[in-house]
């Protein structure tokens, strides 16, 4: 049974709520928009709130543009190993790479982007894809002493999975809000993550309404 009930040493980790991520996006994920509302509310609940922003150079090693003869949605091989190939998408600077409109930012303390490396991809809040270079998240945390995270946001089988690991294999206590987020779903990706996550002792929650 999860104790729901706040306190001190919790965080709401909010994963890449922006505007490529929601419907009429460059990589939109269904029903993305819906998320906001949610969030804003879980945000009222918290005394600490963190966000991640995807933040692309122009010409990504993702991108499935930077790879004549690919196509978005493939998978290629990478120096940290498979990478899928996505369309451009949160472009430094661009609209698309801003929050969401409606997205109640005004409690973050914290703000991560990531992906900003041209030569490499970043799922996760904690380390770039080759899973060593770290982000600074873990230590911002554990300076404040907040232990348990709890996370939302897009998608959740990909940026909100691959956090939602980490967390746990830094040692934090990591809770996924599944009201709060929304999926992908490539090719059965979303159930492979439920899994993982479960494997990982990452917890489960619908919502904390």
């Amino acid at each position: 049974m999860i104790n729901t009930k706040l306190g001190d040493s919790d965080l709401l980790l909010v994963i890449d709520v922006q505007n490529d991520f929601c419907p009429g996006g460059a990589l939109a994920v269904t029903d993305g928009d819906a998320v906001v509302p949610v969030i804003n509310r879980l945000a009222e609940g918290f005394g600490h709130v963190a966000l991640t922003q995807d933040w692309h150079p122009a010409g990504h090693s993702s991108f499935a543009t930077a790879h004549p003869g690919s196509a978005a949605f493939d998978t290629i091989s990478m120096p940290y190993g498979p990478q899928t190939l996505w369309p451009d998408h949160c472009v430094q600077g661009t609209a698309g790479a801003a929050f969401h409109p409606q997205l109640d930012t005004r409690r973050a303390e914290l703000v991560i982007r990531k992906g900003f490396r041209a030569e490499i991809d970043s799922y996760s809040a904690f380390y770039e894809n080759d899973r060593r270079t770290p982000t600074g998240l873990a230590g911002y945390l554990r300076d404040r002493g907040l232990r348990r995270i709890f996370l939302a946001g897009l998608a959740t089988d990909y940026c909100v999975y691959y956090s939602a690991l980490d967390a746990r294999r830094l040692g934090f206590d990591s809770i996924v809000i599944e009201a709060g987020c929304r999926a992908i779903d490539l090719a059965g990706s979303l159930d492979v993550a439920w899994t993982a996550m479960a494997d990982a002792g990452v917890q489960r929650v619908g919502d904390l309404a």
